[in-house]
Formats: structure tokens, sequence, C-alpha cells
């Protein structure tokens, strides 16, 4: 049975939805940003807070957990930077009781959800694992502690670990069942996507004069199916022996600029966007590209979804939702 950790979140719960084909899943999450409707019928839920000892000790003696998926961070960076000590308190001490019941319920199989922000604005276009990590904000760091110190457990405890970075998620499972929704919602695809259901009142474009091909940001887009792809084959290559550590970047490997996810929202959907050109914001670089060639390499995933794909996907429950929970 594989415990996934805040497995009702967007992306927790596009993983949740496609491991359950393969595995048992257990789920705990307190629903603080999840949404329990998002849980797959299929799985076993405990409504709880990652950092109670009492609950995950119960858990484990309850279950047969042979891994724990890691998904309940908070994420935001301007949060972080206005309230760092919620995310040091929850990403950093809460991560480290869940991993200090683990090993002592033997269990020593760990996926662990990380970010493009512990790269911090870094000096090249397109970003390897070998990048020098310099997180910018309490955010990024507090992930990079976490990733630090499953260095430290595999060296001192022989716990296995597999570090996923990934960049945008974006897109909503082939079902429409389950999408993104955020409250408050920063993520670019359904920001756009919620102005053009009349939502919004317009959508800001912050910088036009960038050193790009059309003057406007750049970021690696990834469908969120293929992320939950990725750490699946992650999980397996843990169970079967193949892997005892590893830090892997997920992205597709070009990027989309602002302009073009607001030109192939459009394009999808039919609808002509309210833009609004606003100044750059402090500290956004012009391009952030992640390179996926390793985990291409050494467990053969590559993305498959192109950005019309992804919008495609989300504009169709985005659309479909009528009731946003």
């Amino acid at each position: 049975m594989i415990l996934v950790v805040g497995g009702a979140g967007y992306i927790g719960s596009h993983l949740v939805k496609e491991l359950v084909e393969e595995k048992e899943v257990v789920v705990l999450d307190n629903l603080s940003t999840g949404h329990e409707n998002l849980i797959d019928e299929r799985v076993r839920f405990v409504q709880g807070d990652l950092g109670n000892r009492e609950t995950l000790e119960q858990l484990f003696s309850k279950y047969p957990i042979e891994a724990v998926m890691h998904f309940a961070a908070n994420s935001l960076v301007g949060e972080s930077v206005q309230n760092p000590y919620k995310y040091y308190d929850n990403n950093v001490s809460n991560t480290l009781t869940l991993l200090d019941v683990m090993l002592k319920k033997d269990v020593k199989n760990f996926i662990f959800s990380s970010t493009a922000a512990t790269y911090g604005i870094p000096d090249t276009d397109l970003i390897t694992e070998e990048t020098v990590t310099n997180p910018i904000n309490p955010y990024g760091r507090s992930k990079l502690m976490i990733e630090q110190i499953l260095e430290d457990f595999h060296q001192a405890y022989g716990l296995n670990y597999i570090v996923l970075r990934y960049f945008n998620a974006a897109g909503a499972h082939i079902s429409e069942e389950i999408g993104e929704n955020h409250d408050p919602e920063t993520h670019l695809i359904p920001i756009v996507l919620e102005q053009l259901l009349g939502k919004r009142e317009s959508i800001s474009v912050f910088g036009t004069d960038y050193d790009t091909h059309d003057g406007t940001c750049i970021r690696d887009y990834i469908h969120v199916t293929d992320l939950a792809n990725a750490h699946i084959l992650s999980l397996n290559a843990l169970l079967e022996g193949k892997l005892q550590k590893a830090t892997y970047n997920l992205g597709n490997g070009k990027g989309y600029s602002v302009k073009e996810i607001i030109d192939t929202c459009e394009r999808v959907t039919g609808i002509e966007a309210n833009v609004i050109l606003s100044d750059r914001r402090p500290g956004d670089p012009a391009i952030l590209v992640a390179s996926s060639e390793k985990i291409y390499r050494e467990l053969g995933w590559k993305a498959g979804y192109e950005l019309e794909n992804i919008i495609e996907s989300a504009w169709k429950w985005h659309r479909n939702s009528t009731v946003m929970v």
C-alpha cells in the first residue's frame, strides 16, 4: 500500500487517480487547500495533519505501507515571504515528523514533490539537475532543506528517495472529473481560462520587453498527468530496487511565452481575452525551462502532452465545472 500525503490537492489527486490503477492507496490530507471530492473513491481517506504524530503512527500501524509520496506542502511564493514561519513549520518541521515515523515503522521509500523554486534565478536558460540551487524565497528554501535532509537520512538511516523538481503543472485529467482549482489562483493558464469564462475582468501581462522572441516571459508547462506518470515510474524504480536515490527535473524542455499561452487559450476556446499590459514584476527571469534529459535517460520518462493538449484538457474541466469547489 502507498501513502499519499496531500492526495486531495491538485497534483496529488491526479497522481492518485493514476496510481490506483496499479496500487492500493491511502490518502492523508487536512483539506486546508485540498478538496475531498477530488479524491478517487477507490482509496482510503484519512483527514488529518501531516505534523500530527499520533495520526501518522495510527496510519502506519493500521496499513501495510511500503512507500510514501509527499505532496502536502504550502506553495505560494508571496505568502512564504509574508509568513515564513508557516512554510518552515509545515514544509520542514512537519515533514521531519513524517520521516521520523516512517523510519520507526521501517518504511524506507520516499517520493518528494519538490520545485523549480530551489534554483532561484539561474544564470542559464535551460536548467539541469547540475544547475546551482539558490532559492530566493522561504518556499524554495523550505523545499531545498528537505532535499538536503533526505540525503543525510539516506546516508545515516538507509532512506531511499527520489526528488522530483517540477516547473509549471497545468491541465486537467482526461476524465474531466478533476482539474486545477486554487484559492487564490496564481497560475497563468487557469487565470486566462477564468477570464475567458467571465470570472475575471482581465488578464495582466507583467512585462513585454524581455529578451525573448515576443518580449514576454517564457516558462516550462507540463501536463499534470505527465507529472503523475513520472511519480509512478519513480515509485516503481524504488520499490523494484533499481534506484536508492535520485533527483530529477520534470519539464517539457522548450517552454512557452506568456503571449503564446494566451494566444493558445484564445484559439482553443474561440474567445478573445481582455489583456492588460503591465510593468515587469521584480525578480521575474526572462526564461525558465527545464531539461528532463536525465529522467528520460534513466527511467524513460518524457512529457507527452503539447501545449494545445494541456489547454484543451483544462478548458473542458473549467467549462464543465459549473460548481467550483
